[in-house]
């Protein structure tokens, strides 16, 4: 791997995994706690919509990516708080429309774009220094903004009626939440594609929150988990020739599955209630 670094491609998806994990490890944590992590795999399908039309119309796709996101994430998070039992059906329908939009103006483009399918399964060892740029005042961002907010995050993540009664602005903090979601997308798109959004988003917090309790140190933990899985995916698929966004997802569910098996083993077995 050491020697991989003296390529300017490897070190820029080091650097962006590193970015990513980060992301993930902090909007991922409040995802997995408020369960809103179907609506996160929504958003990500849902912005492959403006890939298609940014193509269509000849800008960047990640600009196009942006506005799909963070605009269906705002749908979504507005029809959540006003009918939650209503979620899924937006979700679903948003989720179909934008990818229905994305392959019909990618049909009206002309030309073969080859770099269509890195969108959908990821391709970080192609990602360029610019794309750094755009991802490390993001994570700044986000920091700052959970940082400013943690108490209010905090509050609304396990028990919003609390957090109403003490004048928190639930929906407004909502609505912030799901527009983070919606940029670190754009992010995680780029390393492991849409597709795989979901796995990178929650894996890394929910075996976080298995060994604390705390939502600070799950942050942490989270992004620590995640720069390990997206280093250790990004090695493994330069030594065996793989595809880096799904080596970096199979590592990552290797973790979740091993969470598992320890968790099940470090719990003592429950006694059996003696019949009658």
């Amino acid at each position: 791997m050491w020697e991989a670094l003296h390529f300017e491609f490897m070190r820029n998806a080091l650097m962006a995994g590193v970015f990513v994990s980060i992301a993930c490890g902090v909007v991922g944590t409040l995802v997995v706690v408020n369960r809103i992590v179907f609506i996160s795999g929504g958003i990500a399908h849902a912005a492959y919509g403006g890939i298609g039309m940014a193509l269509y119309f000849g800008i960047s796709p990640l600009i196009g990516a942006g506005v799909f996101s963070v605009g269906s994430s705002l749908i979504m998070g507005a029809v959540s708080l006003k009918s939650r039992h209503r979620t899924d059906t937006i979700i679903g329908v948003l989720w179909a429309v934008g990818m229905a939009m994305g392959v019909v103006f990618v049909d009206l483009t002309p030309g073969y774009h080859v770099d269509l399918m890195s969108y959908l399964f990821g391709s970080i060892l192609a990602v360029p220094k610019s794309d750094l740029w755009f991802m490390f005042p993001l994570d700044l961002v986000i920091i700052l903004v959970v940082l400013f907010f943690f108490k209010e995050f905090l509050a609304i993540s396990y028990d919003d009626e609390f957090a109403r009664v003490r004048g928190i602005p639930v929906n407004g903090l909502y609505l912030l939440l799901f527009c983070m979601i919606g940029f670190s997308v754009v992010m995680i798109i780029r390393i492991v594609g849409l597709i795989l959004v979901i796995a990178l988003l929650s894996i890394p917090p929910f075996i976080a929150e298995k060994v604390t309790a705390s939502l600070g140190k799950m942050m942490v933990l989270s992004s620590l988990f995640g720069i390990l899985f997206t280093v250790t995916g990004l090695w493994i698929s330069y030594r065996f020739n793989l595809t880096s966004g799904a080596a970096i997802i199979l590592v990552a569910g290797a973790g979740f599955f091993l969470t598992l098996v320890l968790d099940r083993f470090s719990r003592p077995d429950q006694p059996q209630n003696a019949e009658g």
